[in-house]
């Protein structure tokens, strides 16, 4: 079955906010038997989100739009929908009741009479309640079609994707068993991780995809089958080849998330880190407290990115000096300082060259390459260091290292 995904809002269009939502549910169609042939975002204009509607209505079987739900007059998918499918909006009485109880527990009393316009629905449209905002979405079956929208903030959209759509999706889609795993690698490249598994492509009822990340090579495998039972052999038996294969570059499947994972691991030991860090200028620390909770283990850290300001934070100028800012020797002792300065269990010290510009910096030597990155990680028991060598662009630097400290401290802790 054809699926398209129309992003509405002209913030969109001028780049003020990043279209991250259709990627996000692009990447979990194919589990349900559908094919995405289609992104479109469109600005907050009538003609021309009733055009898009309307075209996607013609030449698609799940049609899913993302925004444009909101109070304002510049929120038109309704009345896009509304207009292509030649149906009045009328105000659900049901629909105004569950908003005014829902500003009422804000303590916003009256409700802007503007919200209003957020409990319209048309004769075609059930309502699927937003938990976690002020805009129900509609579910529409109509001409052998399916049409949801879904709210545009990325919390309220996954959940909505989650409580509301994919369930009503999955109990309507006949046809194949599909069943997928995405397994994410760090310390490959993407034709190194393609070449390793080029053999899973060849497997009967499997579709294999390689895809670059901000956090390493994501290797994302398809089985397709007649029945649950054989679409999990076959699920299964590219999976031992996979993991055969990449083995120790494997450090997560489907929605792991390192951050997360340290979180556990720290809670569990009742354990604290803080870190130190230089090339990822305060993404560690940033990925860490992501966490809901992560105060409870992470105390702080310390961005040091001239050579003075290691020092200052307690790294001994003698190691510098002698084994340069780019090393293992200073990482361990960028950590050593962050764990004693910070009064911490645990700590993570990062150092190395982000970018080609970097090279020539402060006490850089002239045989470190851009994309060489040191990570310490100390523990009670000691520290130890390990050097990573990531493709030299600036961003893929700092979110792999970054992705590689949270796993090295991960590692510390089993």
């Amino acid at each position: 079955m054809k699926a398209e995904i129309i992003a509405v809002g002209t913030e969109l269009l001028m780049g003020e906010t990043q279209d991250t939502n259709s990627s996000w549910i692009g990447s979990r169609l194919p589990a349900l038997g559908l094919e995405l042939e289609w992104v479109t975002i469109v600005g907050d204009d009538l003609d021309r989100v009733a055009e898009i509607i309307e075209r996607a209505w013609r030449r698609s079987d799940v049609v899913l739009t993302i925004g444009g739900l909101g109070p304002t007059m510049d929120d038109l998918t309704r009345d896009g929908i509304a207009k292509t499918l030649g149906e009045d909006i009328t105000t659900d009485p049901a629909l105004e009741a569950w908003l005014e109880e829902s500003f009422a527990r804000r303590n916003i009393t009256p409700m802007p009479a503007q919200n209003i316009r957020q409990a319209g629905i048309i004769p075609s449209a059930a309502s699927m309640p937003n938990t976690m905002g002020t805009a129900p979405a509609w579910w529409i079956e109509r001409d052998g079609k399916m049409l949801a929208t879904m709210p545009g903030p990325p919390r309220e959209m996954m959940n909505m994707w989650n409580t509301q759509v994919m369930p009503r999706l999955k109990e309507r889609i006949p046809g194949q068993i599909i069943m997928s795993r995405m397994f994410k690698t760090i310390g490959l490249s993407e034709a190194a991780v393609d070449e390793l598994v080029g053999d899973v492509y060849d497997l009967d009822g499997m579709e294999l995809g390689v895809y670059a990340k901000p956090d390493g090579i994501y290797v994302r495998a398809i089985a397709k089958a007649d029945t649950e039972a054989e679409a999990l052999t076959t699920l299964m038996g590219a999976e031992e080849k996979i993991r055969g294969t990449l083995a120790d570059y494997i450090w997560g499947t489907d929605e792991d998330d390192p951050s997360a994972r340290i979180g556990e691991l720290l809670n569990l030991h009742k354990a604290h880190v803080a870190v130190m860090e230089s090339c990822t200028g305060g993404m560690v620390g940033s990925a860490i407290t992501d966490i809901d909770g992560s105060s409870d283990y992470f105390i702080g850290g310390a961005i040091t990115y001239s050579v003075p300001m290691k020092v200052q934070a307690g790294v001994d100028a003698r190691t510098i000096a002698k084994f340069g800012v780019y090393s293992l020797q200073t990482a361990e002792a960028m950590a050593q300082a962050a764990q004693q300065t910070f009064n911490a269990e645990y700590a993570i010290g990062v150092t190395g060259v982000a970018g080609s510009a970097d090279v020539a910096g402060e006490n850089g030597l002239p045989d470190i390459k851009a994309g060489t990155v040191f990570i310490a990680v100390a523990t009670p028991e000691g520290v130890s260091a390990q050097e990573y060598h990531f493709p030299s662009r600036r961003p893929l630097v700092r979110n792999r290292a970054t992705t590689a400290a949270l796993l090295q401290l991960a590692q510390a802790l089993k």
